[in-house]
């Protein structure tokens, strides 16, 4: 079967895991993971037997805890949705200057980084959005819509985005 045949039989997240392993990758090597913790409301922790990799959430950006009350919240949320133990799997789609593994996290069939923008606890990344390209209109109408109805981060008149509340801080992130 030819690179091209296999790619056509198999969906986006799983060949994601296929190609990673092909090319060494010893993250992708199997698709369940398991949630160690959750630091911020866009950073979480995961093992896979015995290693334990930090991930960043893909295509989103979450308010800094620096930014009250709205940081805390979201680090909040991220914690209730993926409870240490829980089983995961992730689309791994680059890794940050951080050496963080970039990656949208799955609990089931539902992304836990879209689920994050419905709510109004994170915001779309627009830097870094073509990262999900398939998802990406997803990310786009639940941001409007959690923005319509003041959801979360929203509920500001003036939201300060996480990267620009980073940039007057200095750090990066």
């Amino acid at each position: 079967m030819t690179l091209s045949m296999f790619a056509k039989t198999l969906p986006a997240a799983v060949l994601t895991i296929a190609f990673a392993s092909l090319s060494g990758n010893s993250l992708a090597q199997n698709a369940s993971f398991q949630v160690v913790s959750a630091r911020d409301g866009d950073d979480v922790t995961v093992n896979q037997g015995s290693k334990q990799f930090r991930i960043r959430l893909a295509c989103i950006d979450a308010p800094e805890r620096e930014q009250k009350p709205w940081g805390d919240r979201s680090a909040n949320r991220l914690k209730q949705l993926l409870v240490p133990g829980q089983s995961v799997r992730l689309r791994v789609v680059n890794t940050d200057q951080s050496g963080r593994t970039v990656a949208e996290v799955y609990r089931g069939n539902q992304s836990v980084n879209l689920q994050m923008v419905k709510e109004g606890q994170a915001v779309v990344y627009p830097q870094h959005l073509n990262n999900c390209a398939a998802t990406k209109n997803q990310y786009l109408q639940a941001q409007a819509a959690a923005k319509k109805q003041r959801l979360g981060f929203w509920k500001q008149a003036q939201p300060m985005m996480p990267w620009d509340f980073r940039r007057t801080q200095g750090s990066r992130g």
